[in-house]
């Protein structure tokens, strides 16, 4: 189980001058937590992290993936316990409360992103939960390449199954399956997603 002790000592970047004061910016690594702060937000510049919570057994429950320009934090939930978690190094910085109306569309965009993730899980059969989610991942962390869309985020099998409530094998096998279909390619550890734009 992952702990819910915040890392001990993020980097803090620097402090930019700003018209609306001091931005405060700090540097995770991958795997990190980033530390609980009820009276600020996160702003992702660079890197993607995801929130997470867990039920009783230790089962983790992913609750979103997010990216450059997302807002993230405590205040955002009321799920306890929830954690963020840092999936490469990432860069943040702060928000602080009374800026926080400044940022409506990105929050606006936090509750759209979480719609959009809890009805890809609800999909059946699997096969298409797991189609789907590939498909919001590429275009959230996706770049055009020339094969396809590579989906430029290192998630492993584990991470996937427990966001579509499913196993670690069922999605290698069905990971497997795109493959020989030619729906992905592997590139490393990255996938890469072949499919028509319009698919949803």
């Amino acid at each position: 189980m992952y702990s819910t002790i915040s890392s001990p000592n993020p980097v803090e970047l620097s402090k930019n001058s700003a018209v609306e004061g001091q931005v405060s910016q700090y540097l995770f690594s991958r795997r990190e937590v980033i530390p609980p702060q009820n009276d600020v937000l996160w702003r992702i510049e660079h890197g993607a992290v995801r929130t997470l919570t867990w039920s009783e057994d230790g089962t983790f429950i992913t609750l979103g993936y997010w990216g450059l320009g997302d807002l993230i934090g405590y205040p955002l939930s009321r799920i306890k316990p929830y954690q963020i978690e840092c999936l490469t190094c990432v860069e943040v910085s702060v928000v602080p409360a009374h800026l926080w109306h400044q940022n409506i569309d990105a929050l606006l965009s936090h509750i759209q992103q979480t719609e959009d993730l809890l009805s890809i899980v609800h999909r059946k059969p699997i096969y298409l939960r797991l189609l789907q989610f590939l498909v919001w991942l590429s275009e959230k962390f996706g770049r055009d390449i020339d094969k396809g869309k590579l989906i430029d985020l290192n998630i492993t099998h584990q991470d996937i199954a427990e966001v579509l409530n499913t196993t670690r094998v069922t999605i290698t096998r069905l990971l497997q399956q795109f493959e020989e279909e030619g729906t992905i390619l592997r590139h490393k550890r990255r996938i890469i997603l072949r499919l028509p734009k319009n698919i949803n």
